[in-house]
């Protein structure tokens, strides 16, 4: 690849950004947009996650209940995603389809390729994060099992079943 190629290729990206940037629409247009992909635009509130499935839920708005729009990270895509915890207090773009869910719209975040703009690289989850407990209880530790005591007597077993045939 020359040169010339190279620059050519980062001139028509950075003039791709941009253009990409000015397709997304903000997330209170949300709701007028569902089933269709769009890039939506918006500063993220809170970051919850519900208690029993660690599913992860990315807000917009104090109370997510009378939010036009949230993102949803389900907890098999949470650690490819990222740590979303991040995201509180930025604002962010992120592409893919609105969809409805009990009336409100939300997208599905389960790539991290979805995000553009200022957020694009989330940081890592924490090495003790737990899905299941929101990172409240560690994985655990692997022990070796230990060597049987020779000092200490093993219980009874019954001798195994003669296998002679009877006389």
């Amino acid at each position: 690849m020359t040169i010339f190629t190279k620059l050519m290729s980062l001139f028509l990206l950075m003039a791709a950004i941009p253009a990409l940037a000015a397709d997304c629409i903000p997330f209170t247009d949300a709701p007028k947009k569902i089933d269709e992909t769009v890039c939506v635009t918006g500063k993220v509130v809170k970051v919850n996650s519900s208690g029993r499935s660690g599913t992860m839920f990315i807000n917009f708005c104090e109370d997510y209940k009378k939010c036009a729009f949230s993102v949803v990270v389900f907890p098999k895509d949470v650690e490819k995603v990222g740590d979303v915890r991040a995201l509180e207090g930025k604002n962010i773009e992120i592409h893919g389809k609105i969809k409805e869910y009990r009336g409100n719209a939300e997208m599905i975040l389960e790539d991290p390729a979805q995000l553009s703009g200022p957020v694009t690289k989330l940081p890592p989850l924490p090495k003790n994060y737990d899905v299941e407990n929101q990172g409240k209880y560690s994985p655990g530790q692997y022990d070796t099992p230990k060597k049987p005591d020779p000092g200490k007597k093993s219980p009874d077993v019954a001798p195994p079943a003669s296998t002679s045939p009877p006389k």
